[in-house]
């Protein structure tokens, strides 16, 4: 479905007002969808299409996949998370994987930001500069 401009920009404008301190409030949301679903404006499906696009990239936005070859200790979890913390601040959700094929080191994945420390990605930039 082609979502209009008007729809977009109207998705943007109710995406702004559902925020509170640069973070997203769920209840202001709830009641936004809500009253467009109640009141049905012209092209409101498409605004929901929009809002629905905006809320899913926050949450990827704000969600931390930390990559490491071994499993990590208490301790390394707790630092990575503090030091992350101090970069992209509160409200992120961890997830936490084992990847062997990383050798060591760690891999870090913010919405869009990776962060590569690892043995891996280190050999493979020393290749491609050959």
């Amino acid at each position: 479905m082609k979502i209009s401009k008007v729809a977009t920009a109207d998705a943007r404008r109710i995406f702004r007002l559902c925020q509170s301190g640069g973070r997203l409030d769920e209840a202001k949301l709830s009641k936004a969808i809500k009253a467009l679903a109640e009141q049905k404006p012209r092209d409101y499906r498409g605004i929901l299409s929009a809002l629905k696009r905006l809320v899913r990239m926050e949450l990827e936005r704000r969600h931390v996949v930390i990559e490491s070859a071994t499993e990590l200790d208490e301790t390394n979890r707790n630092r990575v998370v503090s030091g992350l913390a101090v970069k992209y601040g509160t409200g992120l959700s961890f997830e936490f994987r084992t990847n062997p094929d990383l050798l060591g080191g760690l891999k870090i994945r913010v919405g869009n930001d990776v962060f590569d420390g690892s043995v891996k990605g280190r050999l493979d930039r020393l290749a491609q500069a050959f």
